[in-house]
């Protein structure tokens, strides 16, 4: 567990460059949205690594920093990076979605594209780093960073001081998210119930929790690109969840498609796939306690992508029995 201390540092470190997102109230549905699409970046990511870089003193910003993303993360390093006046590299999966990276690259990131998925990215990333004494930021297996994530939690629990939610549903990829959030829950009691959701396309930690392991995951192309790839061996990040996440829950696709959708015929808010996934599993009724908190992570999706989904999606919700 991260020291509490450290997320109140965190908030203040990053408070003059990040926004207070919007916390709204679905009344009809019960549920508390906080739109991280409106983050500086687009993207919750950018909390971590502020955090993380600003923490850095000079002599390990010399030799520049190196990240691994999908895109979100990699401009939460650039802006970082900007600020502080380092170079970065970024090492993406080939297939990245080209806005992420056109942002990435407009922030000052030097960008090289891996074939293969995030786990070659991350790889690739790690390698170089080592090779050139590089200051390597991960997106999730970093104390500074979970604790930037944190601040997320923060914001929300000012906004609600009673905690008034049942349960929260937050997006995991490499768990830096959720184990943030669930940190920035530790002081409360009654504890809400902490949810984590995947996509069924790309269950790595979803398989972590569940069986110990992501042995044998096969993963296959995702819109919920942000929460793709295998975690780091051992990563901080695993002890956390498996602590501080009380259920894991995966959607579909097609979950993620409608609820992308939905998101923008009800709230007139772009998300991607990544924040779709916690609306997805709300909407879905796969966590039916009320009310809830839904964290929506971002909104850098493919304007090509989204208005594909839009043509293609007339939601109806689909709940469980």
């Amino acid at each position: 567990m991260i020291p509490y201390l450290w997320l109140e540092e965190a908030a203040k470190r990053i408070d003059p460059y990040i926004q207070k997102t919007p916390l709204t109230y679905d009344n009809e549905l019960s549920l508390y949205l906080k739109w991280e699409n409106h983050q500086v970046t687009g993207s919750f990511k950018a909390r971590g690594a502020l955090n993380k870089v600003l923490c850095l003193q000079p002599w390990e910003l010399q030799e520049g920093l190196v990240a691994a993303s999908a895109g979100n993360h990699g401009q939460g390093v650039a802006l970082a990076a900007r600020l502080v006046g380092a170079p970065v590299v970024v090492f993406c999966p080939g297939q990245a979605v080209a806005a992420k990276v056109v942002a990435m690259k407009a922030l000052g990131a030097d960008v090289r594209l891996v074939p293969g998925g995030y786990g070659e990215a991350e790889l690739a990333g790690r390698d170089y780093a080592a090779e050139r004494g590089a200051m390597w930021i991960s997106p999730y297996n970093d104390g500074q960073v979970i604790a930037g994530q944190g601040t997320l939690g923060l914001e929300v629990a000012a906004e609600l001081p009673e905690v008034q939610s049942r349960v929260w549903i937050v997006p995991v990829g490499g768990g830096g998210l959720i184990a943030g959030i669930g940190a920035s829950l530790q002081k409360h009691d009654p504890r809400p119930r902490l949810v984590g959701v995947q996509s069924t396309a790309s269950p790595f930690f979803y398989k972590i929790y569940s069986q110990g392991d992501q042995n044998g995951v096969v993963e296959s192309p995702s819109l919920a690109d942000g929460l793709a790839g295998p975690v780091e061996e051992n990563a901080v990040t695993i002890p956390m969840v498996k602590r501080l996440v009380d259920d894991f829950i995966l959607v579909s696709e097609e979950d993620i498609a409608e609820a992308i959708a939905y998101a923008w015929e009800r709230y007139h808010e772009r998300i991607e796939g990544s924040a779709a996934t916690a609306l997805a599993a709300a909407l879905t009724g796969k966590v039916a306690d009320r009310p809830a908190v839904v964290v929506l992570s971002g909104g850098n999706i493919q304007p090509e992508v989204h208005a594909q989904i839009l043509a293609k999606q007339r939601y109806s919700p689909k709940r469980e029995d």
